[in-house]
């Protein structure tokens, strides 16, 4: 039972904080209509995550955060300068810019050397949740063991973290992003600073993206911020439920996802390798889809 503390449940309990800390965020998009927002982020902080391993070698939070920020205002400028000498409505700039960003960003990963370290194409793609293991954790006595407790994936602690810190956002600016995300025009007259909320929320998907970059890979913390707080409101149409039901599917998502791409896959096919991540993701698609075939609040759907 400890060896599956180290090698099974370390990696749920990784998968299951980046998607719970993106469905958080996520429900303020899908209520907001920003849905494709997270996969925009998720698009344009590829390059500047790739620049910021190239230049420090190697993949701390502080250089990766930075290099997203970076891809980020060079992205604005980019969209500014295509839509205004391009003459193009602002959706087409954006959509050509993010594509431009993440294929430049995968094309300067396929140039770079990483070493020992474990990113290319397919880890920014598909993550490294498979081998986010703990092999010091085979005994329960490593969990009071400071040595053995060093050896956890960092990816824990830094994703635990970043679950704090949103949590800690939605607790501090909750009125007020509430209030900017349901009516923003009276949220503007009643004083709300509703830039600085956005800009807030927009900083933090960002935040959790990179952080979740590594370890997830694009595919989970895209599908993460918009299928389980899509599937969510279908369930509910009160703001606390929804967030309660789109927590629960993300970490339904992440835990049933591992196990299935793992035990249960083999149950069917056997020999055959299935992505954890992409397993994570497909499972958040079929909760939306039964969510979107059988939940109360459906469209069409009887009150």
């Amino acid at each position: 039972m400890a060896l599956y503390l180290g090698l099974t449940l370390v990696p749920i309990l990784i998968g299951s904080l980046a998607a719970v800390s993106c469905a958080l965020l996520g429900n303020f998009l899908v209520l907001r209509r920003q849905s494709l927002m997270g996969d925009a982020i998720s698009h344009v902080v590829l390059p500047g995550i790739v620049a910021a391993f190239v230049l420090t070698g190697s993949m701390s939070a502080i250089p990766m955060l930075l290099g997203a920020a970076a891809a980020a205002l060079l992205a604005a400028a980019m969209i500014e300068i295509v839509r205004v000498y391009g003459k193009v409505e602002p959706g087409a700039a954006m959509g050509v810019v993010f594509t431009a960003l993440f294929a430049f960003g995968i094309v300067l990963l396929e140039q770079t050397d990483t070493g020992s370290i474990h990113f290319d194409v397919e880890h920014a793609l598909y993550g490294n949740l498979e081998s986010l293991v703990w092999l010091a954790g085979i005994e329960w006595a490593a969990l009071i063991d400071p040595i053995a407790l060093s050896d956890i994936p960092p990816q824990l602690p830094r994703l635990a973290m970043a679950l704090v810190v949103v949590v800690g956002f939605l607790a501090v600016a909750w009125r007020p992003l509430v209030i900017s995300t349901f009516d923003p025009t009276f949220a503007a007259a009643a004083g709300v600073p509703v830039r600085l909320v956005n800009a807030g929320l927009i900083i933090l998907v960002a935040m959790v993206s990179v952080t979740a970059f590594e370890a997830v890979g694009a595919i989970i913390a895209i599908a993460m911020l918009i299928c389980p707080p899509a599937a969510a409101r279908m369930m509910t149409d009160r703001l606390l439920p929804q967030i309660a039901w789109s927590v629960a599917f993300a970490i339904l998502a992440a835990a049933g996802g591992y196990v299935a791409a793992g035990a249960g896959v083999a149950l069917f096919v056997e020999g055959v390798a299935v992505s954890a991540a992409g397993m994570i993701a497909t499972v958040a698609g079929v909760t939306l889809l039964l969510a979107a075939a059988f939940g109360p609040r459906r469209k069409g759907a009887k009150a």
